[in-house]
């Protein structure tokens, strides 16, 4: 009789035994499928492309504002051009254009516009634009130039219609292709230029602010 009891005691510890690590195999697959996510690894990309460009990272980027706080730069699409203005003597011609705003908010013109003289086709002619000649307008240093909505700034332009050595003919043009100062896109006005030494235009920085605000 002692003997059965003892055999049964002895089942039943061994039965405890194999709950035991049963239980403890259980709680450590409980255990280990709750654990945190690794955070190694790569993360995963969205695959949507960026659409910011970094200002001033290449020399042909230009910035469309100028110090902190103050006006940025007036966009060509805020600008118009005309010429205004026109005389000459000796075989010299001297021009003025005219750029005024159209912006509701203050902006800052500063430098030297670029230009293409076009023909009636809107093809390119010859053009030689430099900043040095025997103007007096040339003598002018660039100034930061504010507009206000209506305002004008302007600039000069200088030629001489005296054909230079073999020239016969002196490219004529139907219209001029104005860049402003710092920028990338252009506006175009009806100019009529005829500029010898094979299309040289010598160029003024833009100045003043004439006009009353709009």
């Amino acid at each position: 009789m002692i003997g059965r009891l003892l055999g049964v005691a002895n089942v039943r510890a061994v039965g405890t035994v194999v709950l035991v690590a049963l239980g403890g195999v259980a709680l450590g697959a409980c255990s280990s499928g709750s654990s945190s996510p690794s955070t190694s690894g790569t993360p995963a990309t969205t695959g949507r492309s960026s659409t910011t460009t970094t200002s001033g990272s290449a020399p042909t980027s230009p910035s469309t504002s100028t110090t902190s706080g103050g006006p940025a730069r007036c966009a060509t699409t805020s600008l118009t051009g005309s010429l205004s203005g026109r005389s000459g003597a000796a075989g010299t011609i001297e021009t003025t254009i005219a750029l005024k705003s159209t912006s509701a908010a203050p902006c800052v013109l500063f430098g030297y516009p670029g230009l293409q003289m076009l023909n009636a086709g809107m093809a390119n002619l010859p053009t030689f634009v430099v900043r040095k000649g025997n103007y007096t307008f040339t003598s002018m240093a660039p100034t930061t130039v504010t507009l206000t909505n209506g305002q004008t700034a302007s600039f000069n332009i200088g030629y001489s219609d005296v054909p230079v050595g073999t020239e016969t003919t002196c490219p004529t043009s139907a219209f001029l292709e104005v860049t402003p100062p710092n920028a990338l896109d252009h506006l175009v006005i009806a100019a009529m230029l005829a500029p010898c030494g094979g299309g040289t235009l010598v160029v003024s920085p833009v100045y003043g602010a004439t006009g009353s605000s709009g």
